[in-house]
């Protein structure tokens, strides 16, 4: 006897009827956009896109998006002038808003980096990237750094006990007999070339000074829309449709620092893939 295939559910994977008119109607330009259900005024999810149309039109590819869709009822979205625009918007509304399926940005925590302060690493809250100090790595929690140096030091045979993680003992410990740590804590080998190796290890999550003498401005455009993103010493100030906005806003007080803010400007400031303006 034959068995009958089981046909996929298509209608799941269909916008919904009353949907579609907003999306044929979101633009195809940079920006955000938020899904809001019937009885909630907060949104369901928040997205970005550099062709919001193009993205709401790809919302469709897995069974989740497909249950999103179903849950919601309007559709709302807000134009920027770029991608950075659009990614500096989105992380705001998510902290700001709490939307139910945004789980990464939904809240904004205090930080924790990598300091070594005479070769010794310690572990310092990160609330500033204007003090000039030497930081790796931006972590949630001192957990997180732990972990993150654990990962390390299986790599590059690095000593717990100089890495702060372990007490010192006289004896080569544990990881020294399994071949994991070089030796540093029995005299091995030296301290300084055990530290020269930890900074090796640690250049790629070095956290960059501000490059700057004073703020500057990160100029996007799109057709007649015109963004400045405001920043110092690594902190975002805000976002602001004029040159004169942006120039009065350079000089207000330094919003605290924000990990999501630095991961999204980091690569514009330092690589120019944005028009820069210098503020002072």
């Amino acid at each position: 006897m034959r068995v009958p295939t089981k046909r996929p559910n298509t209608a799941a994977y269909q916008y919904p009827d009353h949907l579609r008119s907003q999306v044929l109607a979101a633009p195809k330009a940079p920006g955000v956009y938020l899904f809001y259900s019937d009885n909630n005024d907060l949104p369901l999810y928040i997205g970005k896109s550099i062709d919001i149309r193009a993205r709401l039109l790809s919302h469709l590819r897995t069974p989740a998006e497909a249950r999103l869709l179903q849950q919601a009822r309007r559709i709302e979205y807000r134009q920027t002038a770029g991608e950075i625009g659009a990614l500096l918007l989105e992380s705001r509304l998510i902290k700001e808003l709490q939307p139910l399926t945004n789980k990464r940005l939904r809240r904004q925590r205090r930080l924790c980096s990598i300091q070594l302060v005479n070769d010794n690493v310690e572990l310092v809250d990160t609330t500033s990237l204007s003090s000039g100090a030497e930081l790796y790595g931006l972590f949630r929690s001192r957990k997180a750094a732990t972990q993150a140096l654990l990962k390390l030091a299986d790599e590059y045979q690095l000593c717990l006990t100089h890495l702060g993680i372990e007490r010192p003992n006289s004896r080569p410990c544990f990881r020294a007999q399994l071949g994991k740590c070089a030796g540093a804590c029995y005299g091995g080998e030296t301290v300084q070339t055990h530290n020269a190796r930890l900074r090796q290890a640690l250049q790629g999550w070095i956290v960059h000074h501000w490059p700057y003498a004073g703020p500057i401005a990160l100029h996007e455009t799109f057709e007649d829309l015109e963004d400045y993103h405001v920043i110092n010493q690594w902190h975002y100030l805000g976002t602001y449709s004029d040159a004169q906005q942006a120039r009065t806003a350079s000089t207000q007080a330094v919003q605290p620092f924000d990990a999501d803010s630095y991961r999204i400007l980091m690569r514009p400031v330092l690589f120019g893939s944005a028009q820069l303006i210098k503020l002072f």
